[in-house]
């Protein structure tokens, strides 16, 4: 097997693959993504999209047992020519998470490689601070720090069909496992076919019609015709918070406005 061949790994839950992460995956063959499903930046697999090296993931519910030495045990095992592994300062590790880099460099007798914090114009990156500014609709900041434009994906489904009819054409989408951004209407690009076309999406409940959640993306200025299956958006600025309209009409407006801001930026 091909792993029987790597010799640096770097290990971590690696959620979103942010600044952060990309100075430990830089420095090895292959990468151990820890895996817990759900309430990610970059849920399961995905995370393999923005990563150039093998991927290879260990359940957290099929490890969350062993201890510090049964799991680099279990990596000498899994990867016999293993001579240098990668963590962050703060990787913790084994049953109750008692390891940390100290016990790792006892229990590894090779090269153990600790990547101190990492900085983007004097924030520390982490995930858990980028999944706070998702929350707050700050995407300008969460793209910097993740050093790419946030993505999510979803299934296309029928919407309640006003969109069309008496608003603007929309893909309605249901996204499962991501961290969405706050309710509201952002600048956005939606991929369709092989192409990123530039779009304006709302997130959160439809306050005006008919009071249900949705995530829906208007693509601008293109008829895409009715599309199946699975649609990437990516979020580029926040526009406006959710509000109420006292008529479809109102309504209608404020979409034209939000287009033209998306158009802008």
């Amino acid at each position: 097997m091909y792993k029987n061949n790597i010799k640096s790994i770097a290990i971590g839950s690696f959620d979103g693959i942010h600044l952060g992460h990309k100075a430990l995956i830089n420095q090895v063959e292959a990468v151990v993504i820890i895996e817990r499903n759900g309430g990610y930046l970059t849920p399961g697999y995905k995370r393999s999209l923005y990563i150039n090296q093998p991927c290879f993931f260990y359940h957290f519910e099929y490890i969350r047992g062993l201890k510090a030495k049964e799991f680099v045990s279990k990596l000498k095992t899994d990867f016999p020519k293993l001579e240098k592994i990668v963590v962050g300062y703060d990787f913790g590790f084994g049953y109750k998470k008692e390891g940390n880099v100290q016990i790792l460099k006892k229990l590894f007798d090779a090269e153990v490689v600790v990547v101190d914090e990492v900085k983007s114009k004097g924030i520390s990156v982490h995930s858990r601070f980028i999944k706070a500014e998702v929350a707050t609709g700050n995407i300008e900041l969460v793209n910097q720090l993740l050093d790419r434009a946030y993505k999510i994906d979803g299934r296309v489904v029928s919407g309640q069909g006003l969109g069309k009819n008496k608003l603007v054409a929309t893909l309605n989408l249901n996204v499962y496992d991501y961290d969405l951004p706050k309710e509201g209407v952002y600048a956005t690009r939606t991929k369709v076919g092989n192409e990123w076309l530039k779009s304006v999406s709302f997130i959160g409940f439809r306050v005006t019609t008919d009071g249900s959640f949705a995530i829906e993306t208007h693509v601008i200025g293109k008829d895409i015709g009715v599309l199946k299956g699975k649609v990437w958006v990516e979020f580029v600025a926040f526009i406006r918070e959710n509000r109420k309209f006292d008529s479809l009409e109102a309504l209608k407006t404020q979409i034209n406005l939000d287009i033209i801001q998306a158009k802008s930026i």
